[in-house]
């Protein structure tokens, strides 16, 4: 996922795909703990997913840039 679509995601939402990437992540250590995991890179994207969030969440705290508002219309 590119930062550009992630910085048009809400940050609930933001919130919840990080939670999912740390439970992802938890479970492709355990996966090559125990010798199973078929995609090693998939833990450097995990990771680098992880990263991105947390940077924009931080952006958004920091207020150095604004958090994307959901609009109804």
């Amino acid at each position: 996922m590119k930062v550009r679509e992630m910085r048009e995601i809400p940050t609930e939402e933001l919130k919840g795909k990080l939670e999912d990437f740390k439970d992802e992540l938890a479970n492709l250590n355990i996966q090559k703990a125990t010798h199973q995991l078929a995609n090693p890179s998939r833990i450097k994207l995990v990771k680098r997913n992880i990263s991105k969030i947390r940077c924009i969440l931080r952006e958004y705290e920091l207020g150095i840039s604004q958090p994307k508002t959901e609009t109804k219309a």
